[in-house]
């Protein structure tokens, strides 16, 4: 894996998203449906401009005791941390350490296109070690 290689390489380019008046339960049944741990949250304009984790959930909602129909706008974070699509592999790595956050959004122009999770690193980690296997 080449740690300065652009976050682009790695990331997930497949964006699942929820609208901000969607419930927490709908939220959490697409999360359950795609096996993800995150959904943006997109607006009319297809923007981006919220992200929900499981991290999320257990904080924000079973805590508090939150009502599941909440919308999802009353606890989605709002601050998004974004990083450039041509930032190395290792640039994203140090910044989600510094931030202790398990997923990054990938922006290009202004315009979120992807999004780079622990699980990227670990799957790109599998194909790295399977190709080394199988050329021996």
């Amino acid at each position: 894996m080449d740690e300065n290689a652009p976050i682009k390489v790695y990331m997930t380019k497949k964006l699942i998203g929820v609208r901000p008046d969607n419930t927490i339960q709908e939220a959490c049944k697409i999360m359950v449906e795609f096996d993800i741990g995150s959904l943006v949250v997109i607006d009319q304009h297809e923007k981006v401009i919220g992200f929900f984790t499981k991290s999320d959930i257990i904080r924000r909602v079973i805590v508090p005791g939150l009502d599941y129909t909440t919308p999802i706008t009353e606890i989605m974070t709002k601050d998004l941390i974004t990083v450039d699509a041509n930032t190395p592999l290792k640039e994203v790595l140090k910044i989600m350490a510094a931030k202790r956050i398990k997923h990054m959004l990938i922006e290009e122009e202004g315009k979120v296109v992807g999004i780079f999770t622990l699980s990227d690193l670990l799957e790109a980690s599998r194909r790295k070690l399977e190709t080394a296997i199988s050329a021996e």
